[in-house]
């Protein structure tokens, strides 16, 4: 059986809920049986929205409005500037260095145990790093943004290409 299947498994009579308006899987509660007692009664699944843009300067626009579009709907309203912060200057980094003509990047956010991961995916070669300039210089400071609003950031290798991540904390501390 494919994971995520929208059909209940043969031992497991549970059917869980498409969350329509974003193609999610959602199961609030997921209660099995074994030995008459339940087993994994809450689960709370990550949600995860994720778009592909073209190598085109306007994508930077719509990078930003749909990370506000599914901050929107998954009811965060704390860090909302900041995550659109970072979201811009991961999709301008991803843009300006990592997709090459013809091809596109991807956006990821995901939402998990009070944090919000934002994900910015290229095919272009290269780690991308925090790196001393010029202070007269125009640009190259998107990084330094990023490693100094977000919780964490990183970056993961793909092939091709790489994954640029931060994550923000939504919880009391934060």
């Amino acid at each position: 059986m494919p994971v995520n299947s929208p059909r209940a498994h043969a031992r497991y009579p549970y059917q869980p809920v498409l969350f329509k308006e974003y193609g999610l899987l959602v199961s609030p509660t997921l209660g099995t049986q074994r030995d008459d007692h339940p087993v994994n009664v809450e689960i709370h699944p990550a949600l995860l929205r994720e778009r592909f843009y073209p190598r085109s300067r306007q994508s930077i626009r719509l990078a930003r409005e749909f990370a506000s579009e599914t901050l929107h709907a998954w009811g965060v309203t704390c860090r909302r500037d900041d995550l659109s912060l970072c979201v811009s200057e991961l999709a301008t980094n991803a843009l300006l260095h990592g997709v090459p003509p013809g091809r596109h990047y991807r956006l990821r956010m995901l939402l998990f145990d009070a944090t919000v991961r934002v994900e910015v995916a290229d095919s272009g070669g290269g780690r991308p790093r925090v790196a001393d300039r010029d202070p007269g210089a125009e640009g190259g400071r998107g990084l330094l943004l990023v490693a100094a609003v977000a919780d964490r950031w990183g970056t993961a290798e793909r092939r091709p290409g790489k994954v640029v991540w931060c994550e923000f904390g939504l919880g009391p501390g934060a």
